[in-house]
């Protein structure tokens, strides 16, 4: 197995525990969000590369244009949720009130 499979495969179970365990800031969730789409985009491309499958190569852009899209739309979440709430501690907002 190639170094960079394994690399892949550590990265988005890093980033999924990362999900699942540190939930109290908005910001690492994202951050994990965004590793967890990079290893896939990266796993793609590898698999892609690997299979000599070259029509799965505009799917792997595909990826990573969707991941700079979530991103600059959860920065601009968690510039919101700042402004209006002073923190961006997960615990801390309630969504049912105004």
């Amino acid at each position: 197995m190639s170094p960079f499979i394994i690399l892949v495969i550590f990265s988005s179970i890093l980033a999924t525990l990362g999900l699942a365990l540190n939930r109290s800031h908005l910001l690492s969730a994202l951050l994990c969000l965004e590793l967890l789409l990079i290893s896939s985009f990266a796993g793609v491309a590898l698999w892609a590369n690997m299979t000599s499958n070259f029509p799965l190569l505009p799917a792997s852009l595909l990826l990573i244009t969707f991941s700079a899209c979530e991103a600059s739309a959860g920065l601009g979440l968690l510039v919101s949720i700042s402004r209006t709430h002073g923190s961006d501690l997960i615990r801390s907002l309630n969504l049912l009130q105004c």
